[in-house]
C-alpha cells in the first residue's frame, strides 16, 4: 500500500491530462464553438485518450518544447497543423458533417513549461437549411470534454470521453435533460473527482482514516469533513464565495500534512478532541472550494440546480467511502488489533502522507 500511495501521489504533476471545455451556442444558421483545450500535446501527437500525463508518452519531450514557445510561434504550429485535428472534430448537423472554421486563437504567453497552458480555440460552422439539431464531440485521441450550453434560467452540460458525442443540441434552445439523467451524470462526476482523479482528495480522507480505526472518531471526522465542504461547495458554486485557486491549492497541501502529522502524534484510542473535528472541518472548508473548481468547469443545470448540486455532492461521498472501504480491506480488517499496527503501518503512511501534503504546498505555493 504503501507503494501505490506514494506512486499515486508523486505521479500527480504538472503534466496531468485535464479535459477540454466546450462552450456551444446553436443559433438558426451557425454554431459556435468556443473551445478550450491543451494545444501542445495536440500538436506533439500524444494520444491524450491513451494517457493519465503526458510524461507517459514518449512524445513528452516534444510536448515541454511546444509548451516553451511564445504565442505567434505555437499559432504557426497550430495553422500548419489545423487541417489534421480538424478531421478529429466530430461536428454534425443531423446525418450532414459540418466543417468549422478557426475565427480566433487566444494563446496566453509562453511560462514555466512544467505548467500547462490553455489554448481557447473558436470555431464557427454554418449551418444547412432546416432545424435538424447539432451533435458535437472530440475523437479519441485528443481526450476527454465538457461539452456545455449556458443561457438564462437553462443550461446543458455532459461530459464525453472515448470519442463521444453529445445529446442532440436543438437550435436556438438549449437540449434538456431528465432528471434521472442529471443524477446519474452528477454522481459520476462527483466520484471520479475523488476515483481516480483526486489524489489530494484520496490522501485527506486516508489521513482521517489513520486517525483511529475506531468507527466513532471516524465518523465524526467524516460528518464534519462532509457538512463543510458541503456549504462551501454551494457557497462558491453560487457565486456567494469566490477564492483563488493559488490560495485554495497550496492550503488543501498543508490540510493534508497537518492531518497526517497529527496522526503520528495521536495516541491510538476509541475518543476524538473537539480540536480535532474543528480542524478537520475547517480543512473541510478548503476541499468544498476545490470541488467547486470542477463544477465550474464542468457547469451546473441551471434548470436543476439543486438536483444537480446534490447528485455532485452524493458522488463526492460515495468516493469518499469507497477510499476508506478500501483501506479498512487494505490494512484495517486484518492488522488493526495487532501490536504493530500503528508503529509499522499507521506512523509510516502518515508520514508518508505528510511528506506529500508538504511537497505540493510548497510546489503549489513557489513553483506554480
Amino acid at each position: 500500500m504503501m507503494t501505490l500511495l506514494m506512486g499515486l501521489s508523486f505521479g500527480a504533476s504538472a503534466h496531468e491530462v485535464r479535459p477540454s471545455v466546450a462552450d456551444i451556442t446553436v443559433a438558426q444558421d451557425d454554431v459556435t464553438v468556443q473551445l478550450t483545450i491543451m494545444l501542445e500535446p495536440v500538436l506533439a501527437g500524444i494520444d491524450l485518450g491513451a494517457v493519465e500525463d503526458t510524461d507517459e508518452s514518449a512524445l513528452s519531450d516534444q510536448n515541454d518544447a511546444l509548451r516553451g514557445l511564445d504565442p505567434a510561434a505555437l499559432r504557426a504550429e497550430f495553422d500548419a497543423a489545423w487541417p489534421t485535428i480538424a478531421q478529429s472534430i466530430v461536428m454534425r448537423a443531423g446525418d450532414a458533417p459540418l466543417t468549422p472554421e478557426v475565427t480566433a486563437v487566444m494563446i496566453p504567453e509562453a511560462g514555466d513549461t512544467d505548467l500547462p497552458r490553455d489554448t481557447i480555440l473558436t470555431l464557427v460552422a454554418p449551418l444547412p437549411a432546416g432545424d435538424a439539431p447539432v451533435v458535437f464531440g472530440l475523437a479519441a485521441e485528443l481526450g476527454s470534454v465538457a461539452v456545455r450550453q449556458q443561457a438564462e434560467g437553462a443550461s446543458y452540460s455532459a461530459f464525453l470521453q472515448g470519442g463521444a458525442v453529445s445529446d442532440p443540441l436543438p437550435r436556438g434552445e438549449i437540449a434538456a435533460q431528465s432528471t434521472a439523467d442529471v443524477v446519474t451524470k452528477y454522481v459520476i462526476s462527483g466520484f471520479e473527482h475523488i476515483i481516480p482523479l483526486g489524489i489530494d482528495h484520496i490522501l485527506f480522507v486516508l489521513g482521517l482514516f489513520f486517525f483511529s480505526l475506531a468507527w466513532r472518531p471516524l465518523l465524526w471526522q467524516v460528518s464534519a469533513f462532509t457538512l463543510a465542504h458541503t456549504i462551501t461547495l454551494a457557497m462558491a458554486t453560487l457565486g456567494v464565495v469566490t477564492v483563488s485557486p493559488a490560495i485554495v491549492e497550496p492550503l488543501i497541501a498543508a490540510s493534508i500534512a497537518y492531518v497526517a502529522i497529527e496522526n503520528i502524534f495521536h495516541k491510538q484510542d476509541r475518543t476524538i478532541g473537539w480540536s480535532r473535528i474543528a480542524v478537520v472541518f475547517g480543512f473541510g472548508l478548503l476541499h468544498g472550494l476545490g470541488f467547486a473548481s470542477v463544477l465550474g468547469d464542468f457547469g451546473l443545470n441551471d434548470g436543476q440546480f439543486i438536483v444537480s448540486l446534490i447528485a455532485f455532492n452524493v458522488g463526492v461521498e460515495l468516493g469518499q467511502i469507497a477510499v476508506i472501504a478500501v483501506a479498512f480491506l487494505a490494512v484495517g480488517i486484518w492488522a488493526g488489533r495487532k501490536a504493530w499496527y500503528r508503529p509499522y503501518v499507521v506512523v509510516p503512511m502518515s508520514a508518508a502522507i505528510a511528506v506529500v501534503g508538504l511537497w505540493w504546498a510548497f510546489e503549489r505555493t513557489f513553483l506554480a
